[in-house]
This record gives C-alpha cells, structure tokens and sequence, in this order.
C-alpha cells in the first residue's frame, strides 16, 4: 500500500507542480510544490514522505515530465533549483518526522513544524541558487527568498487547516 500512497504522493506533487509562475529576474518560479511537501510529508510520516519525494525527484530526472512546466532532467537538480528539490526532500522527513511526534495536532505546533520545513527548503534552495549562478548572497536573497514569503504563508495556512481531509483521504488508501 505505500507504493501506492508514495505513486500517488508523485502524482500531487508533479500536478502542483504545474501550478507555477515565473518571477521576474529569478531563476525559480513560484509553484504549488511546497504546498504539497507540506501536505505530504505530514500526513505520509518521515520515510514514506521522503520516499515519496525521492521517486518524485529520480522521475523527473529520469525523463518522466513532472517538473514545472511539464518539463524533466538532470538540468532542474544540477541548476539553480536543485537545492530547492533536495530541501524538499529534507523538508518531508521533518515535517514527517514531527507529525509522527504530534506536532500534526494542534495549531500551535504544526505551524512551527511547517516554518522549520520551509526553512529547510529554502536553506537548501538558497546555498544551491547562490552557488549555481555566482551571483552575490543579497541577490540570491532578493531573488530566491524574498519574493516567495508571502506566498509560502499562504501554503502554510492552506495546509495546516487541509490536514484533517487528507488523513481522511489518506486512511481510507490504508
């Protein structure tokens, strides 16, 4: 069965995926992936939600269109958004990893669960763009960083007030 929650989990992230804008000036556009990271790593746990964004990653590079704008390769891990996929990775065993120590059931502690996730995503994401375009770190920052916060509230709020429907749909999958 987690084959096919970790298929199924591939299968969101690569449709939020879709879901993406490009920001003027930067290399990294806005996307609905955090959003599903988010979802999914809390409601798959650590090692299935890690699973699920491993086979997401290893899909796109393989050749499989699951990158923003239906796209795939090598290209999108060794570029400027490699670090932001491999954050995501890291970011799903956290949160996962908190959930399974309920940080999942009140607001009050999901949300610090769901801050850490992105800090991770974007730690990772940052270290990565900065070092692939040589570019200076208040560029990397103004360019990497800046133009997503608003945006990744917004994904915090969404998912941390989606949880009980996806457990729902989740534990009918089970």
């Amino acid at each position: 069965m987690n084959s096919a929650l970790a298929l199924a989990g591939v299968a969101f992230i690569s449709l939020m995926a879709q879901i993406s804008f490009p920001l003027p000036g930067s290399p990294v556009p806005f996307t609905g992936q955090t959003l599903a990271v988010l979802l999914l790593g809390t409601a798959y746990g650590a090692n299935l939600g890690l699973a699920t964004l491993s086979l997401y990653i290893a899909a796109g590079v393989a050749g499989l269109p699951v990158f923003t704008q239906a796209t795939h390769g090598i290209s999108h891990l060794t570029g400027a958004t490699g670090g932001y996929l491999i954050g995501m990775a890291i970011a799903s065993y956290l949160s996962g990893f908190l959930a399974q120590k309920k940080f999942d059931q009140k607001f009050s502690t999901v949300i610090p669960t769901m801050i850490l996730s992105n800090i991770a995503i974007f730690t990772f994401g940052l270290l990565w763009l900065q070092h692939s375009t040589s570019q200076s770190w208040s560029w990397t920052f103004a360019h990497g960083f800046t133009p997503f916060i608003a945006g990744e509230v917004l994904k915090i709020a969404i998912a941390s007030t989606s949880l009980p429907v996806v457990w729902r749909f989740i534990s009918r999958l089970k």
